[in-house]
């Protein structure tokens, strides 16, 4: 009779225990939405298990179950918490990302605030949820190029993401030189540096620019925010999409606690605030204001 070759047990049992349960992709899914409030379908499986897959082999970890039970139960499950949140969340963004915003905010959102253009003025923005710096260091060149048309202006800028990664890289601001090409070569001589090492195709931005920005961790989840200024201007933009209505309409609320009565608030151009219980009423297209004087 022929024999019959086993299965190695070894192959099966490895599949098995890097492979992400539905039962487990709940218990994740449940955690990631009451912890960021970003919403995780089933279709996301395959995402999740491939960056958890990513991070045990980082910690040297056996299976998906061994790494649970490190992030919830193990005395290192703070620490890890943070490479976690930057695991599982998604930060696509650009230079000069959706550019009709730029141009409303210095045509239009900057004149309709500045309510007497012969005095100082220190214009204040939140970036809020702005990932690897090109959406925040976009806006500083934007503004530093205002500034020279309009006496008087200065600016200063807040920034804040959930991802400790992320903002290290956009405090670091060091780009690959593919990302900066959205820039003219106007743009790129004056708000960039090139490395002096050979072969090295990074650009980094200058330290004017860097100096203006203030960059924060913040979890749009909190109840508050430790945010103490009162803003201009409020870019929240391609954040909205990651959570459900009761979510945008919470944290859109909460956002505009620090948005001054008459200030803007721009969203991404894919989101609406439409059906939404929020102080702000449409102006332009992913463009609101809230309602109130424009000077205080």
């Amino acid at each position: 009779m022929p024999s019959t070759l086993p299965t190695p047990p070894c192959v099966e049992s490895e599949n098995e225990i890097l492979r992400l349960s539905p039962r487990s992709f709940r218990e994740f899914a449940d955690f990631i939405t009451g912890k960021l409030g970003i919403k995780m379908s089933e279709n996301k499986i395959p995402m999740l298990q491939s960056r958890l897959q990513r991070r045990l082999r980082e910690l040297g970890l056996p299976s998906i179950e061994a790494y649970k039970t490190y992030l919830f139960d193990s005395p290192q499950a703070e620490t890890e918490l943070a490479h976690f949140i930057s695991a599982v969340t998604t930060n696509k963004t650009d230079f000069f990302r959706e550019p009709h915003h730029f141009s409303y905010l210095t045509r239009t959102a900057l004149p309709a605030l500045d309510g007497d253009p012969g005095r100082p003025w220190r214009f204040k923005l939140w970036c809020a949820g702005c990932s690897s710096g090109e959406e925040p260091y976009t806006l500083s060149m934007v503004l530093s190029d205002y500034a020279l048309q309009r006496p008087g202006f200065d600016y200063v800028m807040l920034a804040t993401d959930i991802s400790s990664r992320v903002l290290a890289i956009a405090r670091e601001a060091v780009y690959d030189a593919e990302r900066v090409e959205p820039l003219s070569p106007e743009q790129r001589k004056k708000y960039l540096l090139r490395s002096r090492r050979p072969n090295c195709d990074q650009v980094r931005v200058v330290p004017a620019l860097r100096a203006k920005v203030q960059f924060h961790p913040l979890n749009f989840m909190d109840e508050t925010y430790p945010v103490a200024d009162t803003f201009d201007v409020i870019f929240f933009r391609n954040v909205m999409i990651y959570f459900d209505k009761p979510t945008q309409q919470a944290v859109v609320n909460r956002l505009c606690r620090n948005l001054r009565p008459g200030g803007y608030l721009f969203v991404g151009h894919s989101e609406s605030l439409i059906g939404l219980d929020v102080p702000v009423r449409m102006v332009a297209s992913a463009v609101y204001r809230k309602a109130g004087s424009a000077r205080e």
